[in-house]
């Protein structure tokens, strides 16, 4: 017979003085290379057709995608602009001027304190870029800052760069949830990576050291590597990097 108590069993630590997070409603965001605005068909879908087309590799793990006319993204476009879960932002590359990328919040859950960042499409011309990078230090720097305790990061398990990329921004590896979805009629095997707030300190701080201007020659060729400053934060690397 089992004769344990609660009082004697381990339980989690306590969150003191915790209150749910606001959901974000797609405020803009910018940096000093990138800009982002809650995406809109009007304003974005014709000029990020513009820089996707001849790209149908940028939505090989996608749920959406590829699109075969400006048409058919601006549709696209138009039935996901009013949506608060995903919540889409159109992504500007401000070094080019032009919108070149796509990313959301997803999974949005303030009781549990956690959101997930997803939807990444990036052009090839904001690929590898420090606007690209911004993005994501933007959009982890507001969930971080409005309260949120968990920041979640889940790509198709075969997707490699994707999985190199999460880790380089700082998210610890948690495993892969295997047959997690169907998609296009595909397996999809799931690797999930995230950041939780005690990370925050240290990782903006890597963030901000790598985006300084003093961290690029008259080149724009990087001295320290992102992935260099991060790895320290993280408690688990990717076990196929």
């Amino acid at each position: 017979m089992n004769t344990e108590t609660s009082h004697s069993r381990p339980l989690g630590a306590p969150v003191a003085n915790w209150t749910a997070p606001a959901t974000p409603t797609g405020e803009g965001l910018s940096g000093r290379y990138v800009e982002l605005a809650q995406l809109s068909a009007e304003a974005h879908a014709a000029l990020l057709y513009r820089e996707f087309a001849g790209n149908d590799e940028v939505w090989d793990y996608m749920p959406n995608g590829p699109f075969s006319s400006a048409a058919q993204y601006h549709r696209w476009v138009r039935d996901h602009e009013g949506s608060s879960d995903p919540l889409f932002y159109a992504i500007r590359n401000l070094e080019s001027g032009h919108w070149e990328g796509v990313a959301s919040y997803l999974r949005i859950a303030p009781k549990s304190g956690s959101i997930e960042v997803g939807y990444i499409s990036y052009a090839p011309a904001l690929q590898r870029t420090r606007a690209a990078t911004e993005t994501m230090y933007l959009m982890m720097k507001w969930a971080f800052e409005s309260g949120y305790r968990r920041y979640e990061w889940k790509c198709n398990a075969l997707n490699a760069p994707s999985r190199g990329a999460a880790q380089r921004l700082g998210f610890s590896f948690e495993g892969v949830f295997r047959q997690a979805d169907v998609v296009k009629g595909r397996n999809r095997d799931t690797a999930w990576f995230a950041v939780i707030d005690s990370d925050w300190p240290a990782l903006k701080e890597a963030f901000e050291a790598w985006l300084s201007p003093a961290n690029f020659d008259e080149n724009g060729q990087q001295q320290e590597r992102l992935g260099d400053l991060t790895r320290l934060v993280r408690v688990a690397g990717d076990p196929t990097l």
